[in-house]
């Protein structure tokens, strides 16, 4: 039995495929601790681990130099409880998820000797990722194309990006057939957070859809708990079936039943859509530095499982005009389906687990016993 210990920053994105590989390690007999934020509170409930750690960290500020000064001695703080944490704990591999929560323990496990690897799972290579680069044996890469990896001097793989257990259960569920008279079934969501946009245009949008067809759609959209009651009250006037919640914890299921998603396009969102196999339209969360939403759905859409909608120039008119034309079509969601489903990755989580293994026979930390 090996001892893997997982670093995360503390939000779904991040945290998903590290549960994933959690999973996957115990299933193997191994131990399994996480290190993380604070955040782990909201999404890491069911984290398969023997114990979490909370370590500080903090992300840069260049723009404000006492932030700057702060956060610097907040990561130095971060560097040495990680220390004392591995030194007791004594893993034999560590794989860090990315976020700057990743970036102090990562670091005092170099230090230590302890072999690790970095797991990216945007088609853009992450800031902490970026900079964790030379403390690391490994990269193990979502897309075989990662903006910014070719400059990363150490062994790179295509792993895929981890799914969770309960989307591996539902990824060979068949595509819903789409009749002339029968449901509809649309799911609407914007990431493990939630997304205002979503809550804004969607409702409207599906309002204008006509009413040959408003009527047979099924409705499942999470959104933020402050905007549930304006989002029913939106619905309701327009007489849709609607199902709707902060937050559900069986997504996948209901991806897997839906005939179109609607949603944000993070990693973990574009993992779960490719693997289930489900088309798509995705919205990217706009305004990130390195445009890793947007550049994770173009692939979906260069394949033919998508469409990329900009948040900046999405309208309730066109969406519910791109809703309209894709509704009215037989073929088209379909073979979208099949498109996304052609890059999924179901097996993401094992090559990562052999990934694990494999390095955790190199631990000079273990060597020195």
């Amino acid at each position: 039995m090996k001892k893997f210990m997982l670093m995360a920053g503390g939000t779904g994105g991040h945290l998903f495929p590290a549960m994933a590989l959690a999973q996957e390690l115990v299933r193997r007999g191994h131990a399994v601790e996480l290190m993380t934020d604070h955040r782990v509170e909201a999404y890491g409930s069911d984290f398969p681990a023997s114990a979490i750690h909370i370590v500080p960290s903090a992300t840069p500020s260049l723009s404000n130099p006492f932030k700057f000064v702060a956060g610097g001695f907040k990561i130095l703080r971060g560097i040495a409880v990680a220390f004392g944490k591995l030194r007791q704990s004594q893993p034999d591999c560590v794989i860090g998820f990315g976020g700057y929560p990743t970036f102090p323990p990562f670091v005092a496990a170099n230090f230590l000797g302890i072999p690790g690897i970095l797991h990216e799972q945007n088609a853009v290579m992450g800031r902490a990722n970026r900079a964790l680069g030379r403390f690391a044996d490994i990269l193990a890469m979502s897309f075989s194309a990662t903006k910014f990896a070719d400059v990363q001097n150490l062994e790179k793989v295509v792993t895929g990006n981890p799914v969770r257990d309960r989307v591996r259960d539902v990824a060979g569920t068949p595509y819903p057939e789409l009749t002339a008279d029968g449901p509809i079934h649309l799911v609407v969501f914007g990431g493990s957070q939630g997304a205002k946009a979503m809550s804004d245009i969607v409702p409207s949008a599906v309002a204008l859809i006509p009413d040959t067809i408003r009527p047979r759609l099924q409705i499942v959209q999470q959104c933020r708990a402050e905007d549930l009651d304006r989002v029913a009250e939106v619905y309701r006037k327009a007489k849709v079936n609607v199902e709707l919640a902060a937050f559900f914890t069986d997504l996948p299921e209901r991806i897997a039943k839906s005939h179109l998603v609607i949603g944000r396009s993070g990693a973990s969102t574009i993992a779960e859509l490719t693997v289930i196999g489900r088309p798509s339209i995705l919205v990217p969360l706009p305004g990130a530095l390195d445009a890793d939403q947007k550049n994770n759905a173009l692939v979906v859409e260069a394949a033919g499982g998508g469409w990329v909608a900009e948040q900046a120039s999405l309208s309730p008119q066109s969406l519910g005009t791109r809703l309209t034309d894709l509704l009215t079509d037989p073929t088209t969601l379909p073979k979208a389906a099949a498109a996304a489903r052609s890059l999924g990755q179901p097996r993401a989580v094992e090559k990562l687990a052999d990934l694990a293994e494999m390095l955790s026979g190199k631990n000079m930390m273990e060597d020195s016993r």
